[in-house]
């Protein structure tokens, strides 16, 4: 692999080379493009899950995968279609961790400026919710691995953006940007109502941080992919309770 191929897939971006009467179908066609990025994505994905199998063959661990907003369904395609053993697709639905812990997925996120496939209304959040916690016996021994944090949390806090502009272009008022929370009030609820072992969410980047909802835990470790580093969470869990977490970087 190229050096500068390398480093652009570290950023998290997708290439190919091509000659100029190939680049010249996908000048200016933007379904062309979109549909070339899909495979891309798909078979990098379909790599990742082959990796991990490799890696992990012979052990206990297992891997957790779905999807957030920003993800198509074609891509996520792969989760379904490669030989999996270590790996589990958990893409909206409820999986078993242990002997007492089962997890509930939900990949969507609320929607945003920037118009990406899988967001949803709030009032649809809710619905896979409640669709999903319906199979769940005992919520107090569940973990919520929700991709949307809950609204005005500290945990989704972000730059307020113009979206009658392309691209979006942030908020100013009175020489300042404007922040506000970008969360769901759809998780808020669930985290409130069923008091789940812990709340793990992402898609705010910038709102890494910890808060709590009666007896539980809700956190984001947030993300800086962008600048090469990887930002991560641990937690240990037991008999319902969440008994440690530490976020990681690296």
């Amino acid at each position: 692999m190229p050096a500068a191929g390398q480093n652009l897939e570290t950023l998290g971006f997708y290439w190919f080379e091509c000659d100029p009467e190939e680049y010249l179908e996908y000048e200016g066609h933007q379904d062309r493009i979109d549909e070339k990025f899909d495979e891309l994505a798909k078979q990098r994905l379909a790599d990742w899950v082959a990796l991990a199998e490799e890696r992990l063959a012979g052990s206990h661990v297992r891997v957790y995968l779905c999807g957030g907003n920003d993800d198509t369904d074609e891509v996520l395609s792969a989760l379904d279609e490669a030989p999996r053993d270590r790996v589990v697709n958990c893409e909206n639905r409820v999986v078993p961790l242990d002997d007492e812990h089962v997890m509930a997925t939900v990949g969507y996120s609320t929607p945003t400026p920037w118009d990406t496939p899988r967001e949803r209304s709030d009032d649809q959040i809710g619905e896979v919710i409640e669709a999903l916690m319906a199979e769940v016996d005992d919520p107090s021994r569940c973990v919520f691995n929700f991709h949307c944090p809950p609204l005005d949390s500290s945990l989704d806090t972000c730059l307020k953006l113009d979206a009658s502009v392309w691209p979006p272009t942030p908020v100013i008022e009175r020489g300042q940007p404007v922040h506000y929370g970008a969360g769901s009030q759809a998780v808020t609820d669930a985290l409130e109502a069923y008091q789940p072992t812990v709340g793990l969410h992402g898609h705010i980047h910038e709102s890494r941080g910890a808060t709590k909802y009666g007896r539980t835990m809700a956190l984001n470790p947030g993300s800086e992919y962008g600048e090469g580093v990887l930002r991560g969470l641990i937690v240990g869990i037991k008999g319902g309770e969440l008994i440690g977490h530490q976020f990681t970087s690296g």
